[in-house]
């Protein structure tokens, strides 16, 4: 196995916790370089890509958040990253809980976008459809699901995602990924009660025009973690409005 799952990063090293960012379903550590250009001045970021994703198509273990969360937590550690800020998105949002849950000493913070694992609900028939989606025409449609009504993803992004695909293998990774994070037309799910017993500070952000995992999955979570709703924004709340998104990012490192 690797020691370290292929990552990008930008900023500052110096000695206080970095922020580690974990992408979703079917995305990779590219996705988050808006929001890794607008933290480089005030520290260190790196982004992951997840077995199965990206660079780490071949990662020997590839399946659901579980496998991914101590594929992570080993990478950490060779890269000696004793405590982080962690940040995930989707698939990574319930990555980036497990680790907390398991290791809460190693958080210095969680930021959750559009997490999954909050609820059963999930759109899964477009997410099984867009695992194995390979040109640019089936790709597009379902793509712009995934983004705010006013908000479409950029007309260069569904032919990237085909000419990334032309390798058979990784759809058929994806769909295995995809079966390994579902229960049949449900998603599973992590204890997010729990999250509001780690020491560390939990900010939680979603797009209530999220068609993919609904924006109601963020109620009635504990009262010491901070909810951040946005109008007009889908499932992409760090590319669809990036500025904000890495804003209160900043405001959650800004202690530590």
């Amino acid at each position: 196995m690797p020691d370290v799952l292929p990552h990008s990063d930008h900023g500052i090293a110096d000695d206080r916790p970095p922020v580690v960012l974990l992408h979703g379903f079917a995305g990779d550590a590219l996705g988050w370089t808006n929001v890794q250009l607008a933290l480089s001045r005030r520290r260190l970021t790196v982004a992951f890509d997840l077995p199965g994703h990206g660079r780490a198509l071949d990662w020997p273990e590839v399946g659901h958040a579980g496998l991914s969360a101590k594929a992570v937590a080993a990478s950490l550690d060779a890269l000696g990253l004793r405590r982080v800020h962690l940040v995930g998105h989707s698939m990574g949002g319930a990555v980036a809980s497990l680790i907390a849950l398991r290791s809460p000493e190693r958080i210095a913070s969680l930021t959750l976008v559009a997490p999954g694992g909050f609820g059963a609900e999930i759109a899964h028939r477009t997410l099984r459809a867009f695992a194995i989606a390979r040109s640019e025409a089936e790709i597009a449609p379902l793509l712009d699901q995934f983004f705010g009504f006013d908000r479409p993803p950029s007309r260069r992004m569904a032919g990237q995602i085909a000419e990334s695909r032309k390798e058979s293998r990784r759809s058929e990774v994806l769909a295995a990924v995809a079966e390994a994070i579902l229960d049949g037309t449900r998603q599973k799910t992590v204890d997010r009660a729990a999250l509001g017993d780690l020491d560390a500070p939990v900010k939680v952000i979603w797009g209530r025009q999220d068609r993919i995992l609904p924006v109601h999955q963020a109620d009635g979570l504990p009262g010491v973690v901070a909810v951040h709703r946005f109008d007009g924004v889908g499932h992409m709340p760090h590319l669809e409005a990036h500025r904000e998104v890495a804003r209160l990012i900043a405001d959650q490192i800004r202690g530590d």
